[in-house]
């Protein structure tokens, strides 16, 4: 079956974004952003994620099953939640309507994992992050029947607003096509995420139209790069998952997803221990859509860890 995110890229030549070369280290071609343009994409982004009703752009989905997560997300992800405990937490971030989480408690859910039915008892408490709040009456029910803190909508901030003492640890961290596909920093993004996975917790997200880890991919966009691009501090090419794969401290499983259209990379990034370090990338091209087109250049080298 073919599966899609039905993504639209919003090319608006006018405004596109120009990458410039400056001096680097060395004589390969370095680039730098445009603070002017990004922003200006940028602020087109923020009217995406607020819009309503009819002006809701194709591709911009706020409503993805469970069953949507367990087909894009990497193979392994299902029974890895149909594990989880009442002392365990779940964050899903880009989370819309919350129709996954509301998955998740539904009765139809214990049925179709009877495997651990006796151990999630009343399940793992689950918090839900989204931009703009989209909690519909089914969320409101669901909370209310739930009670207590086993259901949590978090609105109108962005993961980077928010503080480890204020979220505390989660064993699971979801993102299908969320802040990690529209993040202006990814740098930043995995601190914050791997600074609130607990030990041995896992952050399963997608990117697609992305270089796979194999290579065997080309943009899915005729004469168009892919939507996420890395160069290394010399210019040359770096794949996403090559990047993630540099994070100390952590392990990470690459899979591209075959059938999907755009093609979807899957990542999962296991937290070892706690003296994670995230190399940084420079933003130096934004152009908005659902989701944007990226490009980062890394700051320094990336070393190879041992295996």
């Amino acid at each position: 079956m073919i599966s899609t995110f039905t993504p639209i890229k919003t090319r608006l030549h006018l405004l596109a974004l120009l990458i410039a070369p400056i001096l680097c280290t060395g004589t390969a071609p370095a680039q730098t952003p445009d603070s002017a343009k990004i922003k200006a994409e940028v602020s087109k982004q923020e009217s995406i994620y607020r819009s309503e009703g009819d002006r809701v752009p194709s591709g911009y989905t706020i409503d993805r099953t469970l069953e949507n997560y367990a087909d894009a997300l990497v193979t392994g992800f299902d029974d890895a939640l149909a594990r989880l405990g009442p002392a365990d937490r779940w964050l899903d971030i880009g989370a819309g309507k919350g129709q996954a989480i509301l998955d998740y408690f539904a009765p139809q859910y214990d049925l179709a994992h009877p495997d651990g039915r006796e151990r999630r008892g009343k399940k793992a408490r689950v918090v839900a992050m989204s931009i703009e709040d989209r909690r519909t009456a089914d969320w409101q029910l669901s909370a209310a029947s739930l009670g207590g803190n086993q259901l949590q909508y978090l609105a109108d901030r962005r993961l980077r607003d928010y503080g480890l003492e204020e979220l505390g640890q989660f064993q699971i961290i979801t993102d299908v096509i969320g802040g990690f596909s529209y993040t202006t920093d990814l740098t930043l993004f995995m601190e914050k995420v791997t600074g609130l996975l607990a030990l041995d917790g896992r952050f399963y997200s997608v990117l697609q139209d992305v270089q796979s880890e194999a290579g065997t991919n080309q943009p899915y966009y005729d004469k168009s790069p892919y939507l996420t691009e890395i160069k290394d501090a010399g210019g040359a090419d770096l794949k996403v998952c090559s990047w993630l794969k540099s994070i100390s401290c952590v392990h990470v499983t690459c899979e591209l997803k075959k059938g999907w259209r755009p093609p979807v990379e899957a990542f999962q990034v296991q937290k070892i221990c706690n003296e994670v370090k995230v190399p940084p990338l420079t933003p130096v091209h934004y152009e908005a859509g659902t989701p944007p087109e990226r490009r980062f250049v890394l700051k320094e080298s990336v070393t190879a860890k041992a295996p």
